[in-house]
């Protein structure tokens, strides 16, 4: 009789594949760079995906609309862009509208529509950014709820994403993304195991400037969405990963939670490692798990989440989705593997791998991000060689 590791090991290799694959780089000076080294670095991990789903998320790249909402819609026929854009007008002042360029690729097969719209809340003058943004979740909740054959899958200022079904590789040829340029790039390449793979699975995740890869399974779905919607958040994409983006955007933007406290949400501690900890911080600690319990993911994932300006790497509390860490003077790369990074940077000043539930912040002029928090493990290594 052969042994198991024989039968799931047909290669009889040592390399260990954990499903999917992520990938970030940032360069926290703020100079815009092109997507070819990200391109090759999701490439290089291309054996982790399955060619169902596949995407990138670009900040900086539309810097003469930084004022501007840009929506990335997709459609499933014209009849559908038509009503859509009627909706827009309606409910937006649109500064433009035009289909987003693409290429001929071989292996994408029958794609929808895809267009972008620089929008800004009509009468926006008069009321504030959170009054603005809140106006806009509810529009895209509302698009992605009711519209027929069409769907917000990006609504950022000066951001973007763009995704689809097909290895990372073939949608960033699809849709032309060495052309582009930012500061700030994340990828993914997708292996769905509980979800479809169809366009609107596929990573990134988005609402407003947040966007999430994750590599994992989020066996808390039922309970983090239904928590979610309490306030007005409607998960339309039929994954996991999308509660994520929606519970970041509640707690930093709503709530007002800096990202250190938010890992302590989405990742937190044992109880048990709460109960070892001085009394201050396990008051605050069992604040955190008794008002949010509802958010915090259960399962294995990692997890890179972007905003304007900052870049953030999360496992969950015991890292059983891989993470590395890699810095080479203003660039923070994070990756489900090393080899991807040094593909683009062979030398890096430092490569570590993080500890499980502690994030890795990356901000613009400050790479890795060591404050410690009111409630931060003493003993915590986070931003410590």
């Amino acid at each position: 009789m052969k042994k198991l590791d024989k039968i799931n090991n047909f290669y009889n290799d040592d390399k260990v594949i954990d499903a999917c694959s992520i990938f970030g780089m940032m360069d926290t000076s703020g100079k815009c760079f092109s997507g070819k080294d990200i391109i090759k670095a999701i490439a290089n991990m291309h054996d982790r995906g399955n060619g169902l789903g596949g995407g990138f998320a670009v900040y900086g790249l539309y810097p003469q609309y930084a004022d501007f909402y840009a929506f990335h819609i997709m459609y499933f026929n014209h009849e559908s862009r038509a009503r859509l854009e009627t909706y827009l007008e309606e409910h937006f002042y649109m500064l433009r509208a035009e289909e987003v360029p693409t290429n001929p690729t071989p292996n994408i097969l029958k794609p929808p529509l895809v267009w972008r719209y620089f929008l800004k809340v009509r009468g926006g003058e008069n009321s504030e950014q959170r009054q603005q943004d809140d106006y806009v979740v509810e529009k895209v909740m509302d698009i992605n709820t009711r519209a027929k054959d069409a769907f917000v899958f990006s609504s950022g200022k000066n951001m973007a994403v763009f995704k689809g079904v097909g290895y990372p590789e073939e949608i960033a040829e699809y849709f032309c993304l060495e052309q582009y340029e930012g500061y700030l790039w994340t990828a993914h390449g997708r292996f769905p195991t509980n979800t479809p793979g169809w366009w609107g699975g596929a990573h990134p995740f988005n609402i407003l400037d947040w966007t999430v890869v994750h590599n994992g399974e989020i066996s808390s779905y039922g309970i983090n969405r239904r928590y979610l919607e309490q306030f007005g958040y409607n998960c339309t994409m039929q994954t996991d990963t999308e509660v994520v983006a929606y519970a970041v955007d509640l707690l930093a933007r709503k709530h007002g939670f800096p990202m250190e406290i938010i890992a302590k949400i989405l990742a937190a501690p044992l109880w048990s490692e709460i109960s070892r900890l001085p009394e201050k911080k396990q008051k605050m600690f069992r604040t955190l798990r008794q008002v949010y319990g509802s958010l915090l993911l259960n399962g294995p994932f990692t997890v890179i989440i972007a905003h304007q300006g900052e870049m953030v790497g999360l496992t969950d509390r015991i890292r059983l989705r891989p993470l590395v860490v890699g810095t080479k003077d203003s660039m923070l790369y994070l990756s489900s593997e090393e080899s991807a990074i040094r593909l683009v940077c062979p030398h890096l000043d430092d490569a570590r791998i993080p500890m499980g539930g502690e994030p890795v912040i990356g901000s613009l002029q400050n790479p890795l991000n060591s404050r410690k928090t009111a409630i931060q493990d003493p003993q915590s290594k986070t931003g410590e060689k």
